[in-house]
């Protein structure tokens, strides 16, 4: 399972867990005094399941405890955010000294609740500069309000997959930069079968597995809130044009309805039935993970590319959207400098990272890392490590509240595209009114 699988799932819930920020009990001094010198276990827990992400990051441990053979690592695989929030207000021996979680959207909590240690002075001690070792998207999303509580440990791009065979058999020589080259592609590709289809050029719905507000809407370079903090989704002309162009790629295709009714034939997203994987359609909106998921199926037709962009921005076409898995230590852990060797180990070390991405078929994380010679040179993953350097590349921001705020925009594209609400701008008014009041609560 990928770890976006979790990532997706987790922001369903993020409006849950926002709700124990504010209760965290994780405000303990940031003071690191432990001898990490001596002789001393420490916790690490993380959210990985699957067999091969589970040897890979066990193969990074094992190469941790050899290199500093006093510090012994503790592993908890397969931890959800919600235990992970739970611990870090609880604390204690058994609680997590290292955690790891897929949810960006979490960093807002973590910093402002004081339940991760800020890691400035550790960074400092030892002389790393974030700026110089990072890409910047990813600087961004491990810090909220200047608080640096977390570092990236690898990361996601997302790009376009599409059929190799169905473009050449609809004589499409090329994958469409822009968003008029892509709808005009999806059309071509599109194939009625009475009220259905035989094959869809794509599927703009919402619903849609990865075709999610959030991900479509970095194509447009949007700026969720202002310098006040305050969400500006109905003043952001970004958001808007966004949700222009997704209604019309459904009218085009065949209508929400028609449209639905086909994806309800999907099979799972992250199984071998996976739309992509079974031709139901010929293009699709995904991370580099699928990359792996597309073999392992047995799937050789794929090709990747950066998502089509704006026509008016045809010169940012290579960006994409960007998240990815965050990793720092538990303000509530008396074994902080401890603590701090694993986080730096796992982020900085470029052998570690490089051999991580490769094992999992995830983004590095570091500059070093993404221009290494040892990472995999596959032509497809190479899409992603571009995507993932572009400059216009952009993430969905920290809040002090998660990721509510993707939520309450998400619900209200659910409603919209169904036809539930039709008026786009009191919708998206909506919208701001509804995050600035969570986020006021949250405080």
């Amino acid at each position: 399972m990928s770890r976006l699988t979790k990532a997706a799932a987790a922001l369903a819930a993020t409006a849950a867990i926002s709700l124990l920020a504010s209760a965290c009990t994780g405000q303990s001094s940031s003071t690191a005094s432990d001898d990490a010198t001596k002789d001393v276990t420490i916790n690490f827990w993380h959210g990985w399941s699957a067999p091969n992400e589970l040897k890979a990051i066990n193969d990074n441990i094992a190469r941790f405890e050899k290199a500093y053979p006093n510090i012994h690592v503790k592993v908890q695989a397969n931890i959800t955010d919600d235990k992970i929030n739970q611990a870090l207000r609880t604390g204690g021996d058994k609680a997590p000294d290292v955690v790891s979680s897929f949810t960006t959207d979490n960093v807002g909590q973590f910093c402002s609740s004081g339940a991760m240690a800020d890691l400035t002075p550790f960074l400092k001690k030892d002389g790393i500069d974030p700026a110089a070792t990072f890409p910047k998207p990813m600087l961004e999303y491990t810090q909220f309000q200047g608080k640096r509580c977390t570092l990236p440990l690898l990361g996601d791009a997302y790009g376009l997959y599409y059929n190799k065979k169905e473009f050449a058999a609809a004589g499409i020589s090329a994958p469409p930069k822009t968003l008029s080259e892509f709808k005009a592609d999806a059309l071509k590709l599109t194939k009625s079968k009475g009220d259905s289809y035989s094959q869809l050029g794509f599927m703009p719905d919402f619903h849609g597995y990865e075709s999610t507000p959030g991900h479509f809407a970095a194509q447009w370079g949007v700026q969720y809130f202002d310098a006040n903090g305050k969400s500006q989704v109905a003043t952001d002309p970004g958001f808007a044009s966004m949700f222009d162009w997704q209604q019309g790629m459904v009218k085009s295709l065949g209508g929400f309805a028609k449209l639905e009714k086909y994806r309800n034939t999907f099979g799972d997203e992250f199984g071998a039935k996976n739309p992509l994987h079974t031709g139901q359609v010929a293009m699709g909106i995904d991370g580099e993970w699928r990359l792996g998921m597309a073999k392992d199926a047995g799937v050789t037709d794929l090709g990747v590319a950066p998502f089509p962009v704006p026509d008016d921005q045809a010169s940012t076409y290579g960006k994409g959207y960007l998240s990815g898995t965050i990793i720092g230590v538990s303000n509530q852990s008396a074994k902080k400098n401890a603590a701090w060797e694993l986080v730096k180990f796992m982020t900085t070390d470029t052998d570690a990272v490089v051999s991580f991405a490769n094992a999992i078929h995830n983004v590095p994380s570091t500059l070093a890392a993404l221009k290494s010679p040892k990472l995999d040179q596959d032509p497809g993953f190479k899409t992603f490590i571009d995507i993932a350097q572009n400059p216009d590349s952009t993430t969905t921001p920290p809040s002090v509240n998660g990721g509510a705020y993707q939520v309450t925009l998400q619900d209200f594209a659910y409603a919209y595209e169904s036809g539930k609400s039709k008026n786009l701008k009191a919708g998206l008014q909506g919208v701001d009114k509804q995050v600035d009041k969570d986020i006021a609560q949250a405080k």
